[in-house]
């Protein structure tokens, strides 16, 4: 479909960051030419003044909803109420006004927060009303869903574009290695450096490793939802994931052989462990549009490594 982004205006919300940037070198490689992305300084999103700037300024097409407020279990339990407010109230003006300027399709990312706390493994989208989410980021994934029930009215009622997508947890290079902020991959990751940096012989971990989780390479997420903006029309949320599951105890000890750290790993079980299982189906994915995750978690870790060490020229440590 090389031809199908050649005349189109498209809008990437959160283009400067993680998946963004990756989202948006990709349509650039299929053809796209005319990409904007609001920066948050010149567009508040949260403001439908601001968005009605922005659609005036860039007349998109297309938007590509990616820009979040988002955080590890830390994050989200120091600010629930912000997560809350901030991941809904610029979903919704931003439908609302993207329906109202007439764009002819709009694709929102969700998250796999969005799911009940204890989803049968693998999810399937069927089952994300059956319950109540993980409550550390119950506020953050729930304004999440909401954009999902509001896409659905939307196209019923006035006939408006729009699909719903559900990444799993997602990491590569270029992530986020903060330390009060990052997710777990690249936390580990940090972890492992600071410690050989520092000699300490000793990491801590939270939790107790035994819950599990699903992680999709950066590159192959953004495939996902450029496959999905070309070819998916439909109502139905769609899981967009690598189809595995893997512990936090066996990531640990797989980063940790990686990077070559030999010292302790700690786990502090006075931490959560978040969510206890998860793991996506990526059936509807792939038969809706021929996404199937390429890049393996050990490939993917070796690149994401490697990033971090050519960053913190860290080159002599190996």
């Amino acid at each position: 479909l090389m031809g199908f982004w050649q005349d189109k205006k498209v809008v990437v919300t959160g283009g400067a960051g993680f998946l963004g940037r990756s989202v948006v070198s990709l349509l650039q490689k299929r053809g796209c030419r005319k990409i904007f992305i609001p920066r948050s300084k010149e567009y508040d999103l949260r403001k439908s003044g601001a968005i009605k700037k922005m659609l005036r300024a860039m007349g998109p097409d297309i938007i590509i909803h990616l820009a979040a407020v988002v955080g590890g279990i830390g994050a989200n339990k120091a600010n629930p109420g912000k997560f809350f407010y901030d991941n809904l109230i610029m979903g919704v003006e931003l439908m609302e006004q993207a329906r109202q300027f007439g764009v002819k399709k709009m694709i929102t990312v969700g998250t796999i927060c969005a799911y009940p706390k204890f989803t049968k493994v693998p999810f399937m989208e069927k089952d994300l009303w059956e319950g109540y989410p993980e409550e550390t980021n119950a506020p953050y994934g729930l304004a999440k869903k909401m954009l999902l029930v509001q896409s659905q009215a939307y196209r019923k009622q006035y006939g408006f574009n729009s699909i719903y997508l559900l990444p799993v947890n997602l990491y590569g290079p270029g992530d986020n290695f903060s330390s009060n902020s990052s997710h777990v991959i690249p936390a580990l990751i940090k972890k492992c450096f600071d410690a050989q940096l520092s000699g300490d012989k000793r990491i801590v971990v939270w939790g107790t490793g035994r819950s599990t989780r699903e992680f999709l390479y950066v590159d192959d997420a953004a495939r996902g939802i450029v496959l999905a903006s070309e070819k998916y029309n439909k109502s139905e949320p769609v899981n967009i994931g690598a189809g595995f599951e893997i512990s936090i105890e066996d990531l640990v000890r797989k980063i940790v052989q990686l990077i070559g750290f030999n010292g302790q790993v700690v786990w502090d079980r006075t931490k959560p462990d978040g969510q206890p299982r998860r793991c996506l189906d990526t059936k509807r994915a792939r038969m809706e549009f021929g996404f199937k995750a390429k890049i393996g978690l050990e490939a993917g870790l070796k690149k994401t490594i490697q990033w971090y060490k050519r960053q913190k020229n860290l080159r002599n440590l190996l």
